[in-house]
């Protein structure tokens, strides 16, 4: 398919071979397996998945590419900005936890991910395509420079892999940053905790990276008898993802009476 790449929808297609096979052996689908592609663009990815049998649902925005995907026998359709999708509903039409993919658009990545987390629960496990950086904060520990509150939000339900690095030059056009594939697999044992509230106070916590707590969380804590025993004498980046959420569980204990 003849198709010129357009920027509004942050277009990137992979072209490396050698990159393509990597990451179809990453995901790695059985024979008739469902399996959900966010963004099939071109279909480098979408062809290596088909030839090792997966049973496909391609989910695209740009009204051309899903013309042509729809002519194509092989695979589902679903034409929609991947914001609006529903996949719980695709799940239950499914009948199988999700297994999701794809090389997401670089300038909407942390709005689906936000997106996907609430359905966790439905998912088998998800392979991106990411902007490197990105990877690199979803999958940092605490300490490090790029620990953040995308890494406390993601890591309460998934845990997370960085699999490999993409060189620009693996795109037609080339992206002006690297990228890397991550896998991302859901905790069983998430805690149960709210995520409005747990957003909010890590995005607090996290507001002053600089600063130490008490200038910024431990203000946000103040009235609140469930944070007396939390350490604010720390930067928010050398706190471990389970105090956060123990924290957000002890401040939902006292809500709820």
């Amino acid at each position: 398919m003849r198709h010129v790449a357009r920027k509004r929808f942050g277009q990137h297609f992979l072209v490396d071979e050698a990159v393509i096979e990597r990451i179809a052996d990453a995901i790695d689908p059985r024979p008739g397996e469902p399996l959900v592609e966010i963004g099939p663009g071109l279909g480098a990815l979408t062809e290596a998945l088909l030839a090792r049998g997966a049973a496909l649902t391609v989910i695209e925005l740009d009204r051309d590419l899903a013309a042509h995907w729809r002519r194509d026998a092989r695979v589902q359709v679903i034409e929609a900005d991947v914001l609006t999708v529903d996949f719980a509903a695709l799940a239950e039409r499914l009948g199988a936890a999700l297994r999701i993919c794809g090389n997401l658009p670089y300038n909407i990545s942390s709005p689906i991910l936000f997106h996907l987390l609430p359905q966790a629960a439905r998912v088998q496990d998800q392979h991106f395509m990411l902007q490197k950086e990105v990877v690199q904060r979803m999958v940092a520990t605490p300490g490090h420079k790029d620990y953040g509150r995308l890494s406390v939000m993601l890591q309460w339900r998934y845990a997370m892999q960085a699999l490999l690095d993409v060189a620009p030059e693996a795109f037609e056009p080339p992206p002006r940053v690297d990228s890397a594939v991550v896998r991302m697999q859901p905790r069983p044992d998430a805690a149960a905790v709210d995520a409005g509230l747990l957003s909010e106070l890590v995005a607090v916590a996290f507001s002053q990276r600089r600063k130490l707590l008490r200038h910024t969380l431990g203000r946000w804590l103040d009235g609140r008898a469930a944070g007396a025993d939390f350490d604010c004498q720390r930067r928010a980046e050398e706190v471990p993802v389970a105090e956060y959420l123990a924290l957000a569980g002890r401040l939902m204990q006292r809500a709820t009476g």
